[in-house]
């Protein structure tokens, strides 16, 4: 097994495994992470431009600047709202239906994330045939992904009328 493949297995597996033993909202992270996608699209010219501005007597390299800005501006959504999410699936049930919202925060995870690593990386995994195979299947993952992540969240809704088993019946 080359090391290309392994960090494409890493990039994939790490969150997949965090966000089950953790106890991590997956549905949560998976949409903080494509507001993290949106941030990066929309937001990290201005963002890396600032940068600039704010420490102007620091040699920068122009690529490395620009991919660790887009790298955090994607990164630090799921990041931040994995760790306030710690331990907020509760029951073996909810955490076996977790399983497939982390599987597709780690798929779109590394869709994301490997085409902004430094270039030696970024070449080595995009041109192994098990990275050809997940950007065939691309737009499968992040709708199926999307889509399972939306009924996860729905099905977590609170149920009608739980205030009133708790706080007691109030008769008119």
């Amino acid at each position: 097994m080359n090391s290309s493949l392994i960090i494409l297995i890493a990039i994939i597996g790490v969150p997949v495994l965090a966000l089950m033993v953790l106890r991590i909202n997956a549905a949560l992270v998976f949409m903080a992470l494509c507001l993290g996608s949106v941030l990066t699209q929309y937001v990290a010219d201005d963002a890396g431009w600032l940068m600039t501005l704010a420490t102007p007597n620091v040699p920068q390299a122009g690529s490395v600047t620009e991919s660790s800005v887009k790298l955090g501006l994607l990164l630090l959504p799921p990041l931040l709202t994995a760790v306030f999410m710690i331990r907020t699936v509760h029951g073996s049930a909810r955490l076996i239906l977790n399983a497939l919202p982390a599987v597709g925060v780690g798929l779109l995870g590394a869709l994301l994330v490997v085409p902004l690593l430094p270039a030696s990386t970024a070449i080595g995994i995009m041109a192994s045939p098990t990275w050809q195979e997940v950007v065939k299947l691309q737009d499968l993952i992040v709708g199926s992904s999307a889509l399972l992540c939306l009924l996860v969240l729905w099905l977590q809704r609170p149920k009608s009328g739980g205030e009133s088993k708790h706080h007691g019946k109030h008769h008119v």
